[in-house]
C-alpha cells in the first residue's frame, strides 16, 4: 500500500513559525502555518494515492480534509518521529512537512511513481530545501534506521540524510529544490511562486490589515 505522509504541529500560537514573529504576531503567524498546512493536505488530497496520513504534534481541526488517516508523534527529537512514521508503512511511502504549501498534486504523484522495484524506478526520492534541510523523503521499502542519528534543523541535514541513503546504496532520484517558510522573507518569496493558494492570500490579507 502506497502511503503519502504529512508531519504537521497543530497551527497554535507560539508553537508554529515562531522565525515569523516579528514582524508578524504569533497569532498571525498560527494564520500562516495553518493556511500552508491548509494548502499541502489540500495537494496531498488530490494526489493519486492508497492512503493518506496526516502524522501530527496536536490535535487536528476543521482544517484537515477527509480522507486523511490521523496519528499522532511519538516522543523524541525529529529523526524519531519521522523514523516512526515511515516504521508504520508497510509500503512505498512519501513524506512531507507543512512548510513548503507551493507543492503541487502533480509534483507529488510524479514522486510516487518513481518508487518502486521496476527498471526505471528509484528506490528513493529526496527533496532538498534551500535552507539545508529537505521537503521530501520518499522511500520504496521504508526502514526507519535510514533516519535515526541524522542531525536535525542544521545546515547540512539535507547533505546528511541524502548520504546516508546513498551510503545504504539505494538508487536515489532528486527533487526539484523548494524553499521552506521560516522568515518572512521565505514567506513572500512561496507565496510569490504559488500565488493562487490559501497561503498567498493569508500573507496578502496580513499586509492589508497590518501595512506590511
Amino acid at each position: 500500500m502506497t502511503t503519502l505522509l504529512v508531519i504537521a504541529k497543530e497551527p497554535l500560537p507560539g508553537r508554529v513559525k515562531t522565525r515569523l514573529t516579528p514582524p508578524f504576531t504569533p497569532v498571525e503567524a498560527a494564520r500562516l502555518a495553518e493556511a500552508a498546512l491548509v494548502d499541502t493536505l489540500r495537494a496531498v488530497a488530490a494526489t493519486a494515492v492508497r492512503r493518506r496520513v496526516l502524522v501530527v504534534d496536536g490535535t487536528p481541526g476543521p482544517w484537515l480534509p477527509t480522507g486523511f488517516d490521523v496519528v499522532p508523534q511519538v516522543a523524541g527529537g525529529l529523526d524519531e518521529r519521522l523514523a516512526a512514521a515511515f516504521a508504520a508503512c508497510t509500503g512505498p511511502a512519501l513524506l512531507i512537512g507543512m512548510d513548503t504549501p507551493q507543492v503541487t498534486p502533480e509534483l507529488l504523484g510524479a514522486c510516487l511513481a518513481d518508487l518502486g522495484d521496476g527498471y526505471d524506478s528509484y528506490d528513493a526520492c529526496f527533496g532538498p530545501a534551500e535552507d539545508g534541510g529537505f521537503w521530501a523523503l520518499g522511500l520504496a521499502s521504508p526502514d526507519p534506521e535510514l533516519l535515526r542519528g541524522v542531525p536535525m534543523s542544521t545546515p547540512t541535514t539535507g547533505a546528511v540524510q541524502r548520504a546516508r541513503l546513498v551510503d545504504a546504496g539505494l538508487r536515489v532520484r532528486d527533487l526539484p529544490r523548494l524553499r521552506d517558510v521560516d522568515t518572512a522573507a521565505d514567506a513572500a518569496s512561496v507565496a510569490a511562486s504559488a500565488p493562487h493558494g490559501r497561503f498567498a492570500a493569508e500573507l496578502a490579507r496580513l499586509g492589508a490589515v497590518t501595512g506590511r
